[in-house]
């Protein structure tokens, strides 16, 4: 945590970056489960780093996920299920999302139209809501800022649900997005890159600092 910020790096795809993640003071450590992602990695490569890595809290990100699926993940000792799906998604999905892995540990990463709101019936399913950049047609992974003032909004109608912000974060536009937005839980990825999956510890580097300059009294 960065004076009281939560980051989560996500997209890890090696343990050199995953440490240096934690080294500088990551929250949470994102694995991407998702096979059409660029920095997709399987069950087999997670299994091989997990003894390895530091004790922070471990995120597996996935899309959709069936139930064999998403047991095989709850299996392997994830801390929290952060599940993208489309916005019309049958209502029964995310409460058997909830029910495999705990209201608590499952985060909601629903991909909802600029004028669409998130239901206030998924709230009690999730521990967490995180909104991403709306993209027709892909899962997050955009690198562009999302709709900071439906962000705001809805953290301000729903303050005792966790909101993470995501999309297009980096170092040049993180105090502003934090400003825009009160945000208290970010969600960074391609902008701490140099290519897909491989992080950039100066780009990271610069990140949490900048999260310092502008989250400081």
């Amino acid at each position: 945590m960065v004076d009281g910020i939560q980051i989560k790096v996500c997209g890890l795809t090696a343990l050199v970056d995953a440490d240096f993640a934690d080294a500088c003071g990551a929250d949470y450590l994102g694995f991407n489960f998702y096979p059409q992602s660029p920095r997709h990695i399987t069950l087999g490569q997670y299994r091989s780093m997990v003894g390895r890595l530091a004790q922070r809290g471990r995120v597996a990100v996935s899309v959709e996920p069936d139930a064999d699926s998403l047991r095989a993940m709850r299996d392997l000792g994830f801390d929290r299920f952060q599940i993208h799906f489309r916005g019309d998604i049958a209502p029964g999905a995310v409460e058997a999302w909830s029910g495999l892995v705990g209201a608590p540990n499952l985060w909601l990463a629903p991909r909802l139209a600029p004028e669409a709101d998130v239901p206030a019936a998924w709230l009690a399913l999730a521990g967490a809501v995180l909104l991403d950049t709306f993209d027709p047609s892909l899962f997050g992974g955009t690198g562009r800022p999302g709709d900071w003032p439906k962000f705001r909004r809805h953290r301000e109608a729903h303050p005792a649900t966790t909101w993470i912000l995501s999309g297009g974060l980096g170092p040049s536009n993180v105090g502003e997005a934090l400003a825009g937005t009160g945000a208290r839980f970010l969600d960074v990825n391609s902008g701490v890159e140099s290519s897909p999956g491989v992080k950039d510890p100066e780009k990271l580097k610069a990140f949490i600092a900048a999260v310092h300059k502008a989250a400081a009294p």
